[in-house]
């Protein structure tokens, strides 16, 4: 099943991908989250029969929109950790990103004024469907609902300020994902084996697959379990492999007017055009 949140009469409303259209399920004002949050089982989202959206009308939102939690691995594929010339972490590196920093599919983003450092990272994102704190890597799997279609767009200049990448990394609408979630039971366990690319105005310019993340999803959950409870409608963004702009010579950084898309296999692509500040 593909789940989406989409704009509907000015309010989010929660869809299944039904052909080419998305039928709505829950009640207007509901995303997914808000129905993962209420603990909504198969019958709840079960496609209404009167109310169908094509999809090339749809208006999307990020699925969830705003997550508790939307936790975030760096330096999760050793291509990417020797491009960014760190040395391999032995523990998953964490970081936050806020809810106003995550952005959706078609979303236009903006890089703040006066930057020119505005960076692509494809990458999975992982949607939390059961809770806990301390959960086991062997349990870990069963506590994920789906998953989606990620980019965690940075901003380098604000990134390496400090040694801390708060800033860099929540930019207003840089965290796009989408344009739906895809359950668990529709993908390989842990949503390994995935080949993940991302294409700069139809260049490709990261190709790798998701069966080389260091750090696999199950470990991920454990680890951040072990700190925080994770709860259903969390999100994880499960880290970028290497050819990200900052790595290369020169730098390649997005440009107002290019057109950015990260396609994973069996999760959908996700396109973001971007456009100067306000």
């Amino acid at each position: 099943m593909k789940l989406a949140t989409i704009l509907v009469d000015g309010q989010p409303h929660a869809a299944v991908l039904d052909g080419d259209a998305l039928r709505l399920v829950g009640a207007a004002g509901q995303d997914v989250g808000a129905l993962l949050r209420a603990g909504a089982g198969g019958a709840a989202l079960a496609p209404s029969a009167t109310r169908r959206v094509a999809l090339g009308e749809a208006q999307f939102l990020p699925p969830v929109l705003e997550p508790r939690k939307a936790v975030c691995v760096g330096l999760n594929y050793a291509d990417h950790t020797r491009e960014s010339q760190y040395e391999q972490p032995a523990h998953p590196t964490l970081f936050l990103r806020t809810a106003t920093s995550l952005g959706a599919h078609e979303a236009l983003v903006r890089r703040p004024a006066g930057d020119d450092s505005l960076d692509f990272e494809g990458e999975m994102v992982v949607v939390i469907g059961r809770g806990g704190r301390g959960i086991a890597r062997a349990a870990a799997l069963a506590h994920v609902f789906g998953y989606a279609v990620g980019n965690d767009i940075s901003v380098r200049e604000f990134q390496f300020r400090s040694p801390q990448w708060t800033l860099g990394k929540n930019v207003d609408g840089t965290g796009t994902w989408g344009p739906w979630l895809v359950t668990a039971d529709e993908v390989p366990a842990g949503g390994a084996g995935l080949a993940v690319q991302t294409r700069l105005n139809g260049q490709v310019v990261q190709s790798a697959n998701t069966r080389d993340m260091i750090f696999d999803v199950a470990t991920i959950i454990a680890a951040v379990s072990e700190a925080m409870t994770l709860e259903p409608g969390d999100i994880l963004f499960s880290g970028t492999p290497a050819g990200v702009g900052m790595g290369r010579t020169p730098k390649l950084y997005m440009q107002p007017g290019d057109v950015v898309e990260v396609e994973i296999e069996g999760l959908g692509l996700l396109r973001n055009r971007i456009g100067e500040a306000d």
